[in-house]
């Protein structure tokens, strides 16, 4: 018989915090129902602090004015049905049949209680089964940390698997507890935030920093969380500036690599190199609209993958043309050559007017190149087609070097180089090594329109922007040197974001310019001088 009594003792004290849990939701929705604004704040906050979802669905309702009341002060959700609305029971969405409009009283709502609903469904959240909810959650109360001390985030903590989540977690609770907490808890909280790299923390300690009547201590502890933080900010200032300096230089890169092989081997100064660019980034516009409209909408990411080669065999195409049907006949006359190469490019300019118009063409990136990542904690951001764009001009530059060292047309381009009327006594058909060439070098211009068009507008006046650049890097890195031109494009891409910060982006470019000329006075051939006929031409 006693063992029975305590079987029954355990089950009712196993019942009774069910009963209670239930009990707190349904006595909170009364509350909210009969009660004024402050006693719905209170309910309000009270549903937020219990973790409960199902307290998500009649926050919202009581935000969106869908919250009423019957006749017999039962809380509903209502939604209007003709002249009529259909109830619903508010935490498991019941149907509860219909009710005429007279018979239902709405739960008004003020600002204030807004303010709060938004405060208490965020710290709900936190208990979302999806962990990018909760971190978007933890870094919203971050922004906004809750008045009640975070008791919300400690909670959701406790029961926190994921490190990211975790980490989010623990930074929005120390921010809570710098204004709500007492002494020990803010200088830990201090403590905490002190090891994050976001500015938007370095501008919640600044805000605490200077309200009135901060305890000495805490002020200390402050000011060190700060200069910690600001530290490691410029320290990651200086990696983003790296960063952009590389992926300038990659753009250069591509841009001038196309010339350095021309004007090293044949030594023609090419004013239509830029329109070569502009020519494959048109190119990958067309790849583009050919995909969108006559290939499955999934296929749509693929077009850049296809547009490489189709641009480079178009560029290809037009050089090798522009090589036999004018330069060729002016070998020789450099002045002549720099006239009819700019021309072609005025040419070519009002060509792709006619044929695409004047305004700007949009080329879109695909998915796996949209969008970033963060680092430091979200301090600062990498963009992917920026990372894609780097990785892919150190590839076309591999390739490049392997075809000039592996190739027979390699072999053939460096004999010509070295000395034009030995490689043609030894057989070797330099107009047609010119030919090709010329086409190589437009081709692998046209790659880079591609990569150009991940980043800016197409347009007809694209290769402009970049054909003086394109001189300076061949030229600063020495003519027709591929490793001279990688160490130009790099050396000039991270100079240019490093004086940017101080000179502008306009003064900034006309130092470096100043510099060039002023390092070509001391060193005409460039960083890696070219040995061969056209280091001696």
């Amino acid at each position: 018989m006693r063992r029975c009594h305590r079987l029954l003792l355990a089950l009712l004290l196993f019942l009774v915090p069910l009963r209670a849990g239930a009990t707190d939701i349904e006595e909170l929705l009364a509350q909210l129902g009969s009660g004024g604004f402050d006693a719905k704040i209170a309910a309000v906050r009270a549903l937020g602090a219990l973790g409960d979802p199902r307290a998500v669905p009649v926050l919202k309702a009581l935000g969106d004015g869908a919250l009423y009341t019957t006749a017999d002060h039962r809380v509903v959700i209502a939604e209007a049905s003709g002249d009529a609305f259909k109830i619903f029971d508010p935490l498991d969405h019941k149907p509860l049949g219909e009710a005429p409009d007279s018979a239902l009283d709405k739960i008004l709502v003020n600002n204030r209680v807004r303010g709060v609903i938004d405060e208490a469904l965020s710290g709900l959240t936190l208990f979302s089964p999806r962990p990018q909810d909760r971190l978007s959650a933890a870094q919203e109360a971050l922004r906004h940390p809750p008045g009640d001390g975070g008791k919300a985030l400690e909670k959701a903590l406790e029961q926190e698997k994921d490190a990211q989540v975790r980490q989010a977690l623990r930074l929005a609770l120390a921010a809570a507890r710098l204004d709500s907490g007492d002494k020990n808890q803010q200088l830990a909280a201090v403590s905490e935030l002190s090891s994050a790299s976001d500015p938007q923390i370095r501008s919640l300690l600044l805000q605490r920093r200077d309200a009135a009547a901060v305890d000495p201590d805490l002020r200390r502890a402050l000011d060190a969380a700060i200069g910690s933080i600001d530290g490691r900010l410029r320290l990651i200032g200086i990696g983003v500036t790296l960063f952009e300096g590389l992926s300038l230089g990659s753009v250069l890169l591509l841009a001038a690599i196309g010339l350095a092989i021309t004007f090293g081997v044949m030594g023609v100064i090419n004013m239509a190199h830029g329109e070569m660019i502009m020519l494959g980034a048109y190119a990958t516009f067309v790849v583009q609209e050919i995909f969108r409209a006559f290939l499955p909408p999934g296929w749509l990411d693929a077009y850049l993958i296809a547009a490489v080669p189709i641009a480079f065999l178009a560029t290809a195409t037009v050089g090798i043309g522009i090589e036999r049907g004018i330069i060729r006949f002016l070998y020789g006359r450099p002045l002549e050559t720099l006239l009819a190469t700019w021309g072609v490019s005025l040419a070519l300019q009002q060509a792709v007017r006619s044929i695409f118009g004047a305004p700007n063409r949009e080329v879109a990136n695909p998915s796996w190149m949209t969008g970033g990542f963060d680092i430091a904690n979200g301090a600062a951001t990498l963009t992917w087609n920026r990372l894609v764009i780097l990785g892919f001009a150190f590839f076309v530059l591999g390739v490049l070097a392997l075809v000039l060292r592996k190739t027979t047309l390699g072999l053939h381009m460096r004999a010509v180089t070295q000395n034009r009327e030995m490689a043609s006594v030894m057989g070797i058909a330099t107009a047609k090594v010119d030919a090709l060439t010329f086409g190589l070098g437009s081709g692998i211009a046209g790659i880079a329109g591609v990569a150009l068009s991940q980043i800016g507008n197409v347009s007809p006046n694209l290769g402009g922007i970049y054909i003086v650049d394109s001189f300076m890097v061949v030229v600063f890195g020495g003519v027709g040197n591929l490793l001279g031109t990688l160490a130009g494009a790099m050396s000039l891409g991270i100079i240019n974001k490093l004086l940017e910060p101080f000179a502008g982006a306009v003064l900034g470019k006309v130092v470096v310019l100043v510099a060039i000329i002023l390092f070509i006075q001391k060193r005409p051939r460039g960083l890696f001088a070219l040995k061969g006929r056209a280091a001696e031409s």
